[in-house]
């Protein structure tokens, strides 16, 4: 009886998956590189996987803190906003620039609220240099200190549903893991290229140094031509569709190697000056660093933005490269 029960288990059809991960899996299928297409059986191999992948971006994304007004009321209140830019103005040239905002201003979708969400990313800066602190009674102009600031602001996914915007983000950080696998692939190739390429150099040099030397000792030439035979076979099987799979299977399952985020805690003042002691005139500011495929970091968090005031941004940016086309 037991036998029965576990045969018809065995001959059960398959559960479908769940909606948000069949659509994952086709979108890991049409990014991923050619040659893992060719795989059998590709869906199969990488269902599991690309579930854990889909959840942790998802885990990624609602880890991001906000959404964080960004106007010039909160440059002067919130102590990260004031951080994140030198002055107010800086705020309305970031809209004005952004062709993200540009695009989602001219979609109907943009008049469902008075205001939308983005994700903001801002490179977190820190340089050293001598200025002016007061030590007990005394003022010296000659203080080493470390100054923090941010560069290359950018809004992505704007939206009026902060929904949409989790949601794109989600599948941009899918995205994200799919080419930094792409990107590891490109390099097995091209390592493989240079290989194949070294060992015809090697081989064509020992076929010339043997004809002069023909009594000659050969074992220092042909121990390299076996060293670049042996790496040239791992290489060739490496990029092999079925080792592929496995590969990309095991990457999805471990994308916190190539996407994550890190808390930052800093103590800064107003100035941007760093303190390490509970210096009254500094705060505290937390904000996540997101690490990506191409290893650099940048803060990332929601923002909320008004629709006009980025509208004004918009047309008072493009008032200036007006006017600057005209002089």
């Amino acid at each position: 009886m037991n036998f029965l029960h576990a045969l018809a288990d065995l001959l059960k059809p398959a559960t479908p998956p769940d909606p948000a991960v069949a659509a994952a899996l086709d979108r890991v299928i049409g990014l991923v590189d050619p040659l893992v297409r060719a795989a059998p059986r590709l869906e199969k191999h990488l269902l599991s996987a690309v579930e854990h992948a889909l959840g942790y971006c998802q885990g990624l994304v609602a880890a991001l803190p906000g959404p964080i007004p960004i106007n010039r009321q909160a440059f002067g209140s919130d102590a990260l906003v004031h951080a994140l830019f030198a002055t107010a103005n800086d705020i309305d040239e970031m809209l004005g620039r952004s062709q993200a905002v540009r695009d989602f201003l001219n979609k109907p979708e943009c008049w469902a609220s008075d205001s939308f969400c983005a994700m903001l990313a801002a490179r977190r800066e820190q340089k050293r240099h001598f200025g002016m602190a007061q030590q007990g009674s005394i003022i010296r102009a000659d203080v080493p200190q470390e100054v923090l600031y941010f560069s290359s602001q950018t809004l992505i996914e704007p939206s009026c549903e902060l929904s949409a915007t989790r949601s794109r983000l989600q599948a941009r950080a899918l995205e994200s893991l799919l080419q930094a696998f792409n990107a590891h692939v490109e390099n097995l190739r091209q390592e493989r290229q240079g290989l194949r390429t070294n060992l015809s150099v090697e081989h064509a040099q020992f076929q010339n140094w043997h004809h002069a030397h023909p009594n000659d000792e050969t074992t220092q030439y042909t121990r390299r031509l076996v060293e670049l035979d042996v790496n040239l076979r791992q290489h060739d099987e490496a990029l092999m569709p079925e080792n592929l799979v496995e590969l990309l299977a095991d990457f999805l399952r471990h994308p916190e190697s190539a996407l994550s985020l890190t808390p930052v805690s800093v103590r800064i003042d107003r100035m941007g000056i760093v303190h390490d002691s509970s210096d009254g005139d500094a705060q505290t500011i937390t904000f996540p660093e997101l690490s990506s495929r191409d290893r650099r970091q940048h803060l990332a968090a929601l923002v909320s933005i008004s629709r006009e005031e980025a509208r004004a941004a918009v047309e008072k940016s493009r008032d200036q490269q007006k006017r600057f086309i005209i002089v």
